[in-house]
């Protein structure tokens, strides 16, 4: 669904956005497309999902946020997820730190090692046959369902363990919370080749699957790939 408050959102990230560098492409989820062989000459530019979620936000449930990534050659250099109907951002940059930013004002976020009950948490408004399957070859765990981007920073802050996502995801949904992830100390990984998930390199903005690891060296993850 496409709501007034998503073309709002746009409109005031893009002028935000020009306002610091008019020269850096902006890449939205409501913009004017980008043709394939324009985009793919862009170094630098700026990754944007101005409302991800819109099912829970039209649901009034919270778990909406609007996603802002810096991607540089491919990978996600700076990130922000503002969920503000929770009153939480989550904010990265490579070479600074994780951070969680709300009431209690800004702290270092890190993900943490894989307990021995983990918990997983997966799409609340996306879940298929490719996903149960992944789960059944996975330990047995406890599953927590959320909305948006949030995903990546529940991993990220250490509240979950891994997030796998099957079903089919674009860039501008994925870009601000890998950033918060990866630089929160997890690992972001295709499906199934478990090789990095990078950004505009292929013709279509459509993600491959892919899974969110807290914990790297946890015992399950060679059963994620293949």
């Amino acid at each position: 669904p496409l709501t007034q408050a998503d073309l709002a959102a746009h409109r005031i990230i893009s002028a935000g956005l020009r306002a610091l560098d008019a020269e850096l492409p902006i890449l939205s989820e409501e913009g004017t497309d980008a043709e394939s062989e324009d985009r793919r000459s862009w170094e630098r530019f700026w990754l944007v999902d101005p409302l991800d979620g819109t099912k829970e936000f039209i649901n009034r449930n919270g778990e909406f946020t609007v996603n802002i990534a810096l991607i540089d050659a491919g990978q996600p250099v700076l990130g922000v997820v503002h969920a503000p109907a929770l009153g939480a951002t989550y904010l990265a940059a490579a070479g600074i730190g994780a951070f969680r930013d709300d009431s209690e004002g800004r702290r270092p976020i890190g993900t943490r090692r894989a307990p021995e009950r983990p918990a997983f948490v997966v799409s609340r408004s996306h879940q298929d046959e490719a996903l149960q399957a992944l789960l059944a070859k996975l330990p047995a765990h406890d599953a927590v369902s959320t909305g948006s981007s949030l995903k990546f920073c529940l991993v990220a802050e250490g509240a979950a363990d891994l997030y796998p996502r099957t079903g089919p995801t674009s860039e501008w949904d994925t870009g601000a919370g890998q950033c918060v992830a990866e630089i929160a100390g997890a690992r972001v990984a295709t499906l199934p080749e478990m090789t990095p998930m990078r950004y505009n390199q292929r013709d279509t903005l459509l993600n491959p699957g892919f899974v969110v690891i807290g914990d790297p060296d946890a015992s399950w993850v060679d059963q994620l790939g293949g």
